[in-house]
């Protein structure tokens, strides 16, 4: 496990690098080392502007050429978002560095966690507020798919639809009570009677018998959470709703 010193130096010396890049025109801290929310466990977070004559793709790729020189470097994946690659690194210690190259146009804050350290960044823009109803839509084809993973002896399968089900009841959850909908990150700051709900609705294991309880608890959960959001939605949800729990 990382230190909090072996990570502020690993930063530091990106930062380093970064203003010694002619390619690079600016650089920010994202995420909670921008909020003031750093802990232990928090990841390097850094957002790169290209300069418009600089090809982000050869930029990136010599980034990560250097990283893996100068540290013991397990593994990497790329996500790319809105034109923008953003390259997770983890370290042999456990330390996540994530690294977004962004071109010039599109360099800005797209989220309250943006610290510039140099260089400027475009007018920012912010995230777009997920929608109630797809969330909804989303949490009933999970229920579809449990039910017909249940019927045909699919255990695994079913529980990973469950899973899906109750990822959507907590973001719909957290939308209503103004809390980051995104990847969970707020889920343990809602009301402990919905999260004990759903602590119950868990399925323990790939039993029929369970998948079955689990799956009915789950469908019931996501319809009146659906009906604090849309009253007539769930209306409409609760025949089709009560066919998922066979």
């Amino acid at each position: 496990m990382f230190s909090i010193a072996q990570r502020t130096a690993v930063r530091d010396t990106l930062l380093s690098w970064a203003r010694d890049d002619a390619e690079v025109s600016a650089a920010a801290l994202v995420g909670s080392a921008a909020t003031g929310r750093e802990d232990a466990w928090s990841d390097i977070d850094l957002a790169l502007r290209i300069e418009s004559a600089a090809e982000p793709d050869e930029v990136s790729a010599r980034w990560t050429a250097r990283l893996y020189d100068s540290y013991d470097v397990a593994h990497h994946l790329d996500v790319v978002a809105r034109g923008v690659l953003y390259r997770v690194f983890l370290l042999a210690s456990s330390l996540q560095i994530d690294v977004s190259f962004w071109p010039g146009d599109r360099f800005r804050a797209t989220e309250p966690g943006f610290k510039l350290v140099f260089g400027t960044a475009n007018t920012p823009t912010n995230p777009a507020p997920l929608d109630p109803d797809h969330l909804a839509g989303m949490g009933w084809l999970y229920g579809l798919h449990a039910r017909s993973a249940i019927a045909r002896g699919r255990g695994w399968q079913a529980l990973m639809m469950l899973d899906g089900v109750r990822d959507q009841i907590i973001a719909l959850a957290c939308v209503r009570h103004g809390l980051n909908p995104h990847h969970g990150r707020d889920a343990d700051k809602l009301p402990s009677e919905l999260l004990d709900e759903l602590m119950r609705a868990r399925a323990s294991t790939t039993d029929d018998h369970e998948l079955r309880r689990a799956n009915k608890m789950s469908v019931g959960a996501l319809v009146r959470e659906i009906s604090r959001h849309d009253e007539a939605l769930a209306q409409r949800l609760a025949r089709p709703a009560e066919a998922l729990t066979f």
